[in-house]
């Protein structure tokens, strides 16, 4: 949903087995109008700040994990047209970041993947020009607008930690926002130029702060006590090198009660933030290793776009490789391993202990997928059509990749 400034205007996005995706314009006291539908997936991106325009998110070319971008008008009338997409392997997405926030302005800023990583840009949805920030900064990169649309905060996201800093988009310069080491999760520029954002480490705890010194939100009640500073291991694996995060006890010294906690998504990433659940593995004596597996984010579009056709066994194998450093560096203890993992980690942590049984002592999975078939047929629209694009095609279309990928 996107919700117009004047508080009485909405554009809403539905997705269901018999209409495909639609979306509708809503104002209080009027009709809802249908201003789009379509078989495949699609979504509300944003409404521009004089609710002029709106841009949509779309997967017509049916591959729901590289979006294609329109803008319409309130009536549905089609204003521009932005697809990377190319069709077989090459495809590249596209995503809405957000209009420019002031009234008239027709600058959309919007992320690609041109160059095999997240990188923004602003198009012009009128008269069709481009401006290609080309940051020379390693790994994914987004970015939001400055209040007065003259700047961009630009967030940095690199092996596991993440910066900020602002574009200044008539001089092109860019400045580094004063931040922690760790990660900033979400930040917002304020009209006097200050920053807030929210910012944890794996030792520290989240909290909202300001670039002034300030600590913006802190809530009352308990506070979850610190934890132990995150180390990182790279492992190579059958689809190149993984990125591991690991966490043991102060002064431990192995072979220790290893636990694998496994990220959702799967298009996420484990970084250096607090997760209060590998904060009490780690108070109970347990070491815990975070897995960067092929599909996740942050390591460029091959990695992520590397989960497709064998779903569930591409993931294990790279855990299954950080496993066995694991245990020959001395750090876990091989009679004494956990997997476990909530959503995608849950369904991995299902398929682990049925693919490979020897593996591991204990499993622990929290709404994870137990059978994809069941799954396919019970999820809305939008999750059947990533699950076509990840395995190519329907339970009844590739009986045996949905077998193999079944706990």
């Amino acid at each position: 949903m996107a919700l117009a400034r004047d508080g009485r205007t909405a554009v809403v996005g539905r997705s269901t087995d018999e209409d495909g995706t639609t979306i509708h314009l809503a104002r209080t006291g009027d009709e809802t109008t249908l201003i789009y539908r379509h078989r495949e997936s699609a979504g509300v991106g944003d409404l521009s700040h004089d609710g002029s325009l709106i841009a949509i998110e779309h997967t017509e070319h049916g591959d729901a994990m590289h979006s294609a971008l329109r803008v319409l008008r309130p009536d549905g009338t089609v204003v521009a047209d932005l697809d990377d997409t190319k069709g077989g392997t090459e495809e590249l997405g596209l995503e809405v970041l957000g209009f420019a926030p002031v009234d008239g302005d027709t600058r959309l800023l919007i992320g690609h993947q041109r160059r095999g990583r997240w990188e923004p840009l602003v198009w012009d949805v009128v008269k069709g020009g481009e401006t290609d920030l080309s940051l020379d900064l390693p790994g994914d990169v987004s970015a939001e607008w400055y209040p007065d649309g003259s700047s961009l905060l630009i967030a940095h996201s690199f092996e596991a930690r993440s910066e900020v800093f602002r574009y200044d988009l008539a001089s092109g310069e860019l400045e580094k926002v004063p931040t922690p080491p760790g990660t900033v999760s979400g930040a917002t520029a304020r009209p006097d130029g200050s920053v807030e954002y929210l910012w944890s480490s794996a030792a520290e705890p989240s909290a909202v702060r300001s670039t002034t010194g300030e600590v913006v939100l802190d809530p009352p009640g308990l506070k979850s006590p610190g934890s132990v500073p995150v180390e990182d291991v790279w492992v190579e694996g059958p689809g190149g090198r993984i990125h591991a995060l690991v966490q043991k006890p102060a002064g431990a010294t192995g072979p220790l009660p290893t636990v694998f906690d496994i990220h959702g998504g799967p298009t996420w990433h484990d970084s250096d933030s607090f997760s209060a659940g590998p904060a009490a593995w780690v108070d109970h004596g347990y070491a815990v290793v975070r897995v960067n597996y092929r599909g996740s984010t942050g390591y460029g579009r091959a990695w992520t776009d590397a989960l497709k056709y064998r779903v569930g066994l591409i993931e294990l194998e790279d855990i299954a490789a950080v496993r066995e450093w694991a245990i020959t560096s001395g750090l876990a203890d091989p009679e004494r391993l956990i997997l476990t993992g909530g959503s995608w980690g849950g369904y991995l942590t299902l398929l682990g202990i049925g693919t490979q049984p020897d593996a591991w002592t204990l499993g622990i999975a929290a709404v994870p997928v137990a059978d994809y078939v069941t799954a396919y047929h019970d999820e809305m629209e939008a999750l059947k059509a990533m699950d076509r694009t990840l395995l190519g095609g329907t339970p009844e279309e590739v009986p045996a990749r949905f077998e193999a990928s079944s706990p």
